[in-house]
């Protein structure tokens, strides 16, 4: 794992969760990712009245990963709105590892783990490989 000012990520999804939209569940996220590269991005959960088309903080932070120049997640930190870690959500953790790796390290409530640990056996691009290619449609 890389070495992580884990205060100062946590700061920053701080600020993202204060600015949430949660206008339904009452359950502000913000999340906070340090790049490869170097640069901070970060994002809060925004709802919306068709529960489905809710965007997750994790969501608005990789948004905000690709919009300013994409690269390589190596520390994740979300927050609620006590200001503690929170875990991700299963569709979050995938989100994730997309822009992230085995690698990624990711604050959870009992303290850092890798996104290896945080979601074991992970599917990702590398595992779509040949197959996804033979089995596109011939036009």
């Amino acid at each position: 794992m890389v070495d992580v000012d884990w205060q100062r990520l946590s700061a920053l999804a701080v600020e993202a969760m204060e600015r949430a939209y949660c206008p339904y569940s009452g359950f502000p996220v913000g999340a906070a990712g340090l790049t490869a590269d170097g640069r901070l991005v970060s994002g809060c959960n925004v709802e919306n009245a068709g529960y489905g088309c809710t965007l997750c903080a994790e969501c608005s932070m990789v948004s905000e990963l690709v919009r300013t120049g994409g690269g390589r997640l190596v520390a994740v930190a979300c927050v609620n709105g006590n200001k503690e870690p929170v875990a991700p959500c299963g569709r979050c953790r995938q989100v994730i590892y997309e822009h992230g790796g085995d690698e990624c390290a990711v604050l959870m409530p009992a303290g850092a783990m890798t996104m290896r640990e945080v979601l074991p056996g992970a599917f990702g691009p590398d595992d779509l490989g040949e197959v996804a290619g033979a089995a596109a449609p011939r036009v």
